[in-house]
């Protein structure tokens, strides 16, 4: 744990009233929240009842969802309602939908109209789409107020909104038609009509799109917030750039996950049970001793070959290692170029010869280097077995790694599934048949 944030939580947990409030009122509430996950539920919300109740609100909103909920269960039903009532629009929601069915039942109730029925539009939306992202927090002007006059509007409504840096032009059916800027309209002249200073391109997504595409598009232009429209191009939310962070960040660890064959695993590692640990890696790791069987069976099958030239095993793992290792790091190259966008499906064939080109650059050096050992080890018959296979080994590994991850894209499947451990056994199984057939083809000769 970080020594501020413990330095914190110690104060929550043994300073006196005085230092409890100072602390509430001068830290971060990032910070504030992550020392309150240290605590108790109970001393927890004792600790955060003593804050002002806006600033509770912003505390609220950066705990995580689990505590969260396990706060909303202690909570007074008054206060959690204010709270919520302070709370960003897409917070609330997010807490809403964790909350139980008996939760929603005895909240919702002690809730403004206003607040319940947004709740239950923002929580509507299925997740990992843009609607269930967004926030209705945000500012929007019609196109005919001056430049006067719409800054007097945003200082109106500043408060109440998640960014006002840019602020989305909408018609009288609330069609998205443009944006403009804070420091646009600031610098305009002041009878300059805002259809005139604002932007009419948006980026704009829809409300059914994937989060993560929403995420990649504020990414690549560098944006503050990202409006989302709905089938008629009315103006619903903003996707704001803090939870498109939050999206790539579950997405990176997603992708890590699979790279390592852990599925279904919907928590970090420290909230983790042992029965949620095991249900996420035993499926994966089962498949992959079964699949590790045809590398048994290959060597098996050339006993006589083995029994005949010993040295032979010596450079087995090496061999076979050397395979995985290509085929992961190529795997692991292609995983995030497709994932990024860098390549697509169609680059496919372009792809291949430049790995060709480079696995052989790579079998060949590595050949090279192990082929010296060979001599000493079994003569220059058992040198020239080694290096072949080396170089034939290195490049099927190297394929496999690569063509897999297009392969998985092409049925609809997420090419991080063509993990390490995947790669690794088949290049496993294809580099024993490899070696051994290639020793018994010139081994054998007179």
């Amino acid at each position: 744990m970080d020594t501020r944030i413990h330095d914190i939580s110690g104060v929550f947990r043994q300073g006196p009233a005085d230092s409890v409030g100072a602390a509430l009122a001068r830290e971060h509430p990032a910070d504030i929240a992550a020392a309150l996950e240290e605590l108790a539920p109970d001393l927890a919300w004792q600790t955060l009842r003593q804050a002002p109740r806006a600033r509770q609100a912003r505390v609220f909103g950066y705990l995580d969802h689990e505590f969260q909920t396990l706060l909303a269960t202690i909570t007074p039903r008054a206060d959690l309602a204010a709270i919520v009532m302070e709370m960003h629009a897409d917070e609330r929601a997010d807490l809403y939908k964790e909350l139980s069915d008996q939760q929603r039942d005895a909240l919702m109730p002690a809730l403004a109209q206003a607040e319940r029925e947004d709740i239950r539009r923002l929580a509507a939306y299925e997740e990992g789409t843009a609607g269930a992202l967004m926030t209705s927090d945000y500012a929007a002007l019609p196109p005919g107020l001056s430049a006067t006059e719409a800054l007097t509007v945003l200082r109106r409504e500043a408060p109440d909104k998640e960014t006002i840096y840019r602020t989305y032009v909408i018609d009288a059916d609330r069609a998205l038609i443009g944006s403009v800027r804070l420091q646009d309209l600031i610098a305009a002249p002041a009878r300059a009509r805002v259809a005139d200073i604002m932007e009419t391109e948006t980026h704009a997504v829809h409300v059914d799109d994937e989060a993560a595409e929403a995420a990649r598009r504020i990414a690549h232009y560098d944006m503050l917030a990202l409006p989302v429209v709905d089938a008629e191009n009315r103006l619903v939310g903003i996707i704001t750039h803090d939870d498109a962070l939050d999206v790539m960040e579950a997405e990176a660890t997603e992708d890590f996950y699979l790279a390592s064959t852990v599925t279904g695993l919907e928590t970090g590692l420290g909230a983790a049970t042992i029965s949620m640990l095991y249900r996420a890696r035993i499926v994966w790791l089962m498949l992959l001793v079964f699949g590790n069987i045809f590398s048994g069976a290959g060597i098996a099958h050339f006993e006589d070959t083995i029994a005949a030239h010993l040295p032979l095993m010596f450079f087995l793992p090496i061999l076979i290692a050397s395979g995985g290792n290509a085929g992961s790091q190529s795997a692991t190259l292609m995983i995030r170029a497709l994932a990024t966008g860098e390549i697509r499906l169609s680059d496919w064939g372009r792809v291949l010869g430049r790995e060709l080109v480079v696995a052989i650059l790579l079998g060949l050096s590595m050949a090279a280097a192990i082929s010296v050992i060979g001599v000493f080890r079994g003569g220059p018959d058992i040198a020239l077995v080694i290096a072949l296979s080396m170089i034939l080994i290195v490049i099927v590994g190297s394929l496999i790694g690569m063509l897999l991850p297009f392969l998985l894209s092409r049925v609809n499947l997420d090419p991080a599934t063509a993990s390490t451990p995947l790669v690794t056994s088949i290049a496993d199984a294809t580099g024993v048949l490899i070696y051994f057939s290639i020793a018994r083809a010139i081994l054998s000769l007179p």
